[in-house]
Order: C-alpha cells, then structure tokens, then sequence
C-alpha cells in the first residue's frame, strides 16, 4: 500500500466535481415552505443543488410523489447512459418548485425566504 498519490486526488477531484461545481453556483439547497392556495397544505421544497437527486436519482421524483417525472427521468437516464444523472442535481429542485407553483402552491415562508426563492425562480415582485 503506497501513499494517496496526485492520481488518487485528480480521481476524487473528478468523482467530486459535480457537487464541488454545484454548490459553487448553486449554493446549498435551501428550504422554502409552500402552501396549497385552496386547501392549505403546508410542505416543504427546495432550491439549489439537489443533494437527494445526486444520491438517490430517479427515485426522487417517487419521493414527492411525481411518479409520471419519476418514469421520464428514468428513461432519460438509461438512454444517455446515466449522464442525466450528472445533470439533473443542477436543475431538479428548480424544476420541482416551478411545478409546484404553477399547480397551486404558494410561497409561504419568512419575507426573507421568500424574496430568495423569487430571486432563484426569476419571478417578478
């Protein structure tokens, strides 16, 4: 057994470098709450980097319940030979939070929270 080379870190730099990359730009994922206009449902969504998209992948759209996302993704992924995969953490929580939005939710959070997820989703004031 011989020391940790420069070999043994450019591998873990190139293992590590979609996390490194994505919380560079996107910082680390941050809760927003949001609640159902009509029946008052409280939950809890993302932005940023998506750590539950880069450990579990496909399965993570199953978790919150958008099995239809859940089957596309899937598909995705083993027609591009899991590159979808290195992707997908960059853009899930966002497209997530956008299909929420757009099917009735709100954003319910402190002002400050609020004026976040406005600023990452592009929405006017």
């Amino acid at each position: 057994m011989g020391s940790f080379s420069v070999w043994h870190w450019i591998g873990a730099l190139i293992i590590l470098s979609p996390v490194i990359i994505g919380v560079a730009f996107l910082g680390w994922q941050r809760r927003v709450l949001v609640r159902h206009r009509e029946s008052g449902l409280v939950r809890g969504a993302y932005l940023g980097w998506s750590w539950s998209y880069q450990l579990f992948g496909w399965l993570v759209p199953v978790f919150r319940g958008e099995i239809g996302v859940a089957l596309l993704h899937l598909a995705i992924t083993v027609f591009t030979f899991g590159i979808f995969q290195i992707i997908m953490p960059f853009l899930y929580n966002r497209q997530h939070m956008t299909r929420l939005l757009t099917s009735g939710w709100e954003l319910s959070d402190s002002d400050e929270v609020v004026a976040y997820a406005r600023k990452r989703l592009g929405m006017s004031s």
